[in-house]
């Protein structure tokens, strides 16, 4: 009896074996030649076989629909793309066909655990825009500082490092060694020329994205399930970031610390140019008072901007940190640098909505100060000038009704906002999309921009304002087991002649059509849905001119 055969290419050693005509598995490894200017394409799967790298002056394109995998290991034998200062990557995924980073033994069937972290690296890319430590260029954390590819930095900040757009970051932040973890996505000293859209980091153990100096810009990410911070930034980074989205894992095991960690600079701390991104439209969903993480946290001179944001269900508010020697945070805020515009505040610190700007801002009192009494009448001061500019700034404690019930397959998160809101201002520079909601979600849209590509969403958790029965003009019909597995069940309390039922998936494709079905009272009527893989459908029953859709989970 013949073997399967596996197909192996080694970049190092330039060697190709055994290829077979259908999709294959392509065992990716790198001797410090990097991948070369190539295209990786759909019908392969490509194994990282440790760090591999895109090294300047390549270009590797990958085409929408690939997977790539990561193999397990820790410290030496970790796995990373990385594309390094001077190399390009034009990651070019869609809605219907993402592409999907993940560790090698994810079968991508379900089977693997939703908040599996630390399997695999992640995904780095270095440029060279301007940080504001010294000399100007840094090692990115998680490469040893043996690999001279891993420096970043520098004096282009227009620097283009490529095209990545619906890319899924599954199950990554292995440790490298001493607490050194990778991010799910890490940009270090990245060029505005960069174009980044449509980006999710879920389960990744370290990080989800992290920003060190430079100008990138981020739209449309959803970083959900990590096990520290969901937004990280240092260094400077001075870029924009509009429909960010972030949800914590409440699965108890003390994963998940801030919504946001914002840093300025590391050597020297005051370094210039400061860190002042301007970031629009966040829904940022903690998990639960009691947990007691943080929204956001800034220090070490970070500035920043946040409008037109929703905050709900978190510990703890906006901290900020107040040094004696001025050069801090709170000065940034005092300078105008620092600033909160437009934006909601729900469930955060105290239940419902009786929390007040005294409650969601806090002050770390950092080194420095002469005495308890300076450092109290400092600390007074700040609050009183917290207060004042959440009031200036048009932010508001208010419900917003969205829900977090975090369980695989009910579509429990519902992260679009069922309250009027009211509108922030609008940004004014060119990079964004001009829209007057709160939050990463318009109201208007029957789901979110999540839905379909991502893990989140194919695995149930992500729910629509009208997700459980988008239109409904039979008197009563009802769709069982939710979630199925290989056949779910169509029943009326009322016989319903020549009806139509038809599946399609999230994006709208139609996969199943039965014709001319008649439903009997209190009778079901039994769909095949063994053909179907994990996801989100949506089932739709039509007979004349009623009609009804409702949203199918396959497990």
């Amino acid at each position: 009896m013949k073997k399967a055969l596996r197909s192996i290419l080694f970049v190092a050693g330039a060697i190709a074996t055994s290829f077979t005509a259908n999709a294959a598995d392509i065992i990716i490894s790198d001797d410090g030649s990097g991948t070369g200017t190539t295209t990786w394409t759909a019908d392969n799967t490509y194994i990282l076989d440790g760090f591999v790298f895109v090294n300047s002056g390549q270009a590797l394109t990958i085409e929408a629909g690939t997977v790539v995998k990561g193999m397990s290991g820790t410290g030496a034998d970790a796995s990373s793309l990385i594309v390094a200062r001077g190399g390009q990557i034009f990651a070019n995924g869609t809605a219907d066909a993402p592409i999907i980073f993940t560790f090698e033994e994810d079968a991508l069937d379900g089977s693997t655990p939703y908040n599996e972290r630390g399997r695999w690296g992640g995904l780095i890319i270095l440029g060279d825009a301007q940080l504001n430590s010294t000399p100007g260029e840094t090692q990115i954390e998680g490469i040893p500082d043996t690999e001279p590819r891993g420096l970043y930095g520098g004096t282009d900040d227009m620097d283009n490092s490529g095209v990545i757009t619906y890319i899924s970051i599954r199950h990554g932040g292995t440790d490298i060694g001493a607490g050194n973890e990778i991010n799910g996505l890490t940009l270090g000293g990245v060029g505005a020329g960069t174009v980044i859209d449509y980006v999710e980091v879920t389960a990744n153990a370290d990080d989800g994205i992290e920003f060190f100096g430079g100008t990138a810009s981020v739209k449309h990410a959803a970083v959900t399930f990590c096990g520290d911070d969901s937004y990280d930034y240092d260094e400077g980074w001075r870029g924009y970031g509009q429909f960010w989205f972030t949800m914590q894992d409440d699965a108890g095991d003390g994963s998940g610390d801030r919504g946001g960690e914002h840093d300025g600079g590391t050597d020297p701390e005051d370094g210039l140019p400061y860190a002042h991104p301007v970031i629009f439209n966040v829904t940022s969903m903690g998990r639960g008072i009691s947990a007691g993480r943080r929204a956001l946290t800034f220090r070490d001179n970070a500035a920043g901007e946040y409008h037109n944001s929703i905050f709900y269900n978190w510990g703890r508010g906006i901290d900020i940190e107040n040094l004696a020697s001025g050069e801090d945070t709170y000065n940034r805020f005092v300078s105008g640098e620092l600033a909160f515009a437009g934006n909601c505040f729900d469930n955060v610190r105290v239940a419902g909505t009786s929390a007040t700007a005294a409650d969601l801002f806090t002050i770390s009192m950092g080194s420095g100060w002469a005495s308890d009494a300076d450092s109290t009448n400092a600390l007074a001061a700040s609050s009183t000038a917290f207060q004042a500019a959440f009031a200036a700034g048009n932010n508001a404690v208010a419900s917003t009704g969205l829900q977090y019930q975090l369980e695989e397959g009910t579509a429990g998160v519902i992260p679009i906002p069922t309250q009027n809101l009211t509108e922030g201002a609008a940004p004014t520079e060119d990079w964004f999309t001009n829209v007057t909601y709160k939050g990463a979600f318009d109201p208007s849209e029957d789901c979110t921009w999540m839905a379909g590509w991502t893990l989140v969403d194919q695995r149930g958790f992500i729910g629509c304002i009208t997700s459980v029965e988008e239109e409904n003009d039979f008197a009563s019909l009802s769709i069982y087991p939710n979630p199925a597995n290989d056949r779910f069940f169509v029943a009326a309390d009322q016989t319903v002649n020549n009806a139509t039922i038809s599946v399609y998936s999230i994006t709208g494709a139609l996969l199943i059509e039965r014709n001319n079905i008649n439903l009997i009272e209190g009778q079901s009527f039994e769909m095949n849905a063994a053909d179907l893989s994990e996801g989100v459908y949506l089932v739709q029953i039509q007979a004349g001119s009623n009609l009804r859709t409702s949203r199918l989970i396959i497990k």
